[in-house]
C-alpha cells in the first residue's frame, strides 16, 4: 500500500513536471516568436522633400555667432543628391547623425555613422566642430548649427533640423536617423554599463573654476566612471605654464571616438548582452532620437555581429588647412573628404560627388 502511494505520488510529480516544462517552453517559444516579430530590421527610409528651417545670413549686418544675426526662412530640402532616387539606396544600409551637446547646447561632438546590414560593418566619421558652414552664409561653424536652429522657441526639433541641413552640405545627404545626447545622457549611459576601460597616454590635468571643471586623470589603463570618461573626452589643453601636456582639437576628437568605442565594447561584454533590453530602455529615456524602441533593439542586437567580425571603424574628416585668427576655421580637404564618405557612410550604390556638396574651401 505504501509503495503504491509512492508510485502514485511520483507519477503525479512527473506529470506536473512535464506539464510545467512544456508550458514554460511554450511561453518561451511564443515570447521569442513575438520578440522576433517585434524586433525586425527598420525599413530603408524613402526620401521625400523635407520642410526644413534654414538660417540665412543677413547681408546688412556684421556676422558674429549670436542667433539674432540670422534671418529665418523656410526651404524645401530633398535629403539626398538631386540626381539620386530611392532606387539608388543600398540594401540594408542605414546612416545615423550623432550630436553631442555641451551645457550651452553647442555641439561639441558631431558624428555620422553607418551600418551595413549585408556585410555587417559599421563606420563612424567625426566632423571637426570648427568646420565652417558654406550655405549662403559666413562666420558660422558647424558647432553652432544646433543652437542656431533651436532658437526662437523651435527647440530640439529645430536644432536637429538645422544640423541635418548643415551636415548635408558636407556629406551630400541627410542621415536616416538622429541621436542627440547631452551630458546627462552621457552620464546615464556610461554608468548603466558599469563604466568603461580606457588607456590614458599621459597625465591629463586642467582646472577651470569658472566652468567648475577640474580634470585630473593619471596615465595608464583606467576604469572610468561617467564623469571621468567625460573629462577624458573633453580634455584639450592643460593650464598655461603648468608643465602638463596638451592636445589638438583632433586629439580630442580621437578621445571622443575612444569613449564611443569603449561604451560599445562594454555593451558587447557577455554580461551586458543579457541586459540589452534594459540598456535600450535607458537609451530611449536619455536621448532625443527618431529611432523607435523596436529599431533600437534590432540595431543593439546587430552590434554583436559587428563585434564578432571586428568591423567597427572610426575616422575623422581630413583637414586641408586652418584659417587661423580671428575665426580659426578648420577647412576640409575636399577630395579626401568625398573619398572617405564614399568608402564608409555613403548609403547609395553610386558615388557622392563634389558637386553634391557645398563644402567651404576658403
Amino acid at each position: 500500500m505504501f509503495i503504491e502511494k509512492r508510485k502514485r505520488s511520483f507519477r503525479v510529480l512527473l506529470k506536473s513536471f512535464i506539464i510545467t516544462t512544456v508550458s514554460v517552453c511554450g511561453v518561451i517559444l511564443i515570447g521569442r516568436a513575438a520578440f522576433n516579430r517585434a524586433v525586425v530590421p527598420p525599413p530603408i527610409p524613402q526620401a521625400a522633400p523635407l520642410i526644413q528651417v534654414v538660417r540665412a545670413e543677413n547681408p546688412n549686418r556684421n556676422i558674429d555667432h549670436s542667433v539674432d544675426d540670422y534671418d529665418e526662412i523656410l526651404e524645401e530640402i530633398w535629403p539626398m543628391p538631386e540626381r539620386f532616387t530611392n532606387d539608388d539606396r543600398r540594401e540594408k544600409f542605414w546612416t545615423f547623425l550623432v550630436i553631442g551637446l555641451n551645457e550651452g547646447t553647442n555641439a561639441n561632438t558631431i558624428m555620422v555613422a553607418s551600418y551595413d546590414g549585408v556585410n555587417r560593418e559599421a563606420n563612424l566619421i567625426s566632423i571637426p566642430r570648427d568646420v565652417p558652414i558654406n550655405v549662403n552664409r559666413r562666420g558660422r561653424k558647424i558647432s553652432s548649427s544646433y543652437i542656431v536652429g533651436a532658437g526662437g522657441d523651435r527647440g530640439r526639433a529645430g536644432g536637429v533640423t538645422q544640423m541635418q541641413v548643415d551636415v548635408m552640405s558636407i556629406i551630400g545627404f541627410v542621415p536616416d536617423f538622429y541621436v542627440v545626447l547631452d551630458y546627462d545622457a552621457f552620464f546615464t549611459i556610461i554608468d548603466a554599463v558599469g563604466g568603461v576601460e580606457i588607456y590614458v597616454p599621459f597625465h591629463m590635468r586642467y582646472n577651470d573654476p569658472y566652468q567648475d571643471l577640474f580634470i585630473d586623470i593619471p596615465p595608464g589603463l583606467q576604469q572610468m566612471d561617467s564623469e571621468t570618461a567625460l573629462h577624458f573626452a573633453r580634455f584639450r589643453q592643460a593650464n598655461r605654464g603648468s608643465g602638463f601636456q596638451s592636445i589638438t582639437d583632433f586629439g580630442r576628437i580621437e578621445n571622443q571616438q575612444i569613449v564611443v568605442n569603449a561604451v560599445i565594447e562594454s555593451l558587447l561584454s557577455p554580461a551586458s548582452l543579457l541586459r540589452i533590453p534594459e540598456f535600450v530602455i535607458i537609451f530611449n529615456e536619455s536621448v532625443y532620437t527618431n529611432l523607435t524602441f523596436q529599431e533600437m533593439m534590432w540595431f543593439a542586437l546587430e552590434l554583436n555581429h559587428v563585434r564578432s567580425t571586428d568591423a567597427l571603424s572610426s575616422y575623422t574628416m581630413p583637414i586641408s588647412h586652418s584659417s587661423r585668427a580671428p575665426m580659426w576655421y578648420e577647412l576640409l580637404y575636399v577630395n579626401g573628404t568625398i573619398e572617405l564618405i564614399n568608402n564608409t557612410i555613403n548609403p547609395f550604390d553610386r558615388d557622392i560627388e563634389v558637386g553634391d556638396t557645398n563644402i567651404a574651401r576658403q
